[in-house]
């Protein structure tokens, strides 16, 4: 890194864009695996309270390896890096004063934990988006698992590499007990009962 880089600091606080929004804003990490729900449950969350007024953006997994982290694949290493990139970037949306929704399947606890570091205590919500790997591997809604059983995709997760479950997340959202709607109900309901909005 840089030694001739200096921070600056924002002429528009944080405090400043949640006040201009009516709304906190934080990071509600969903963490789960390949097929469990969470891009289905975190975009459509995000619909719902843009409807309500607030501002909201979803980082995707796939989408982020389009661009930001492109250069990366799925060895541990580049799991990590493309956790704290993502951190990061969630960090920058919070600051901005908006509610982001990162739907990745972060398996490891550490880079959960650090990405968690990042931010101020309400600021960091991790969402475990749980669903038996037998029902995930049903759904296989991209063919995914099947290319893994197939030796196709090496270090897939859940199959031949970890998933760490959350021990604690502040939210469970069971998929294969409750629909999209339940889920993003669960979802708001947490919201205003911190009295977020």
């Amino acid at each position: 890194m840089s030694t001739n880089i200096v921070w600056h600091d924002q002429a528009l606080t944080k405090h400043d864009q949640r006040i201009k929004n009516k709304h906190h804003s934080a990071v509600f990490w969903f963490t789960g695996l390949s097929g469990s729900g969470k891009s289905t449950v975190a975009n459509a969350a995000a619909k719902r309270l843009h409807e309500l007024g607030v501002n909201t953006y979803v980082l995707d997994g796939d989408n982020i390896r389009h661009g930001l982290n492109k250069d990366l694949g799925f060895s541990d290493e580049d799991r990590q890096e493309n956790i704290r990139r993502i951190g990061e970037v969630a960090k920058l949306f919070v600051d901005s004063g908006q509610l982001v929704f990162t739907a990745f399947i972060s398996p490891f606890k550490e880079d959960r934990e650090t990405v968690r570091q990042l931010l101020e205590q309400d600021e960091f919500i991790e969402v475990f988006v749980s669903c038996p790997l037998e029902e995930c591997e049903e759904r296989d809604p991209k063919g995914l698992y099947k290319k893994a059983r197939n030796g196709e995709i090496p270090e897939f997760t859940g199959i031949s590499s970890p998933y760490e479950a959350p021990d604690a997340p502040e939210l469970i959202l069971e998929t294969n007990r409750y629909s999209v709607d339940e889920c993003v109900d669960q979802l708001i309901n947490f919201i205003k009962e911190n009295n977020w909005l």
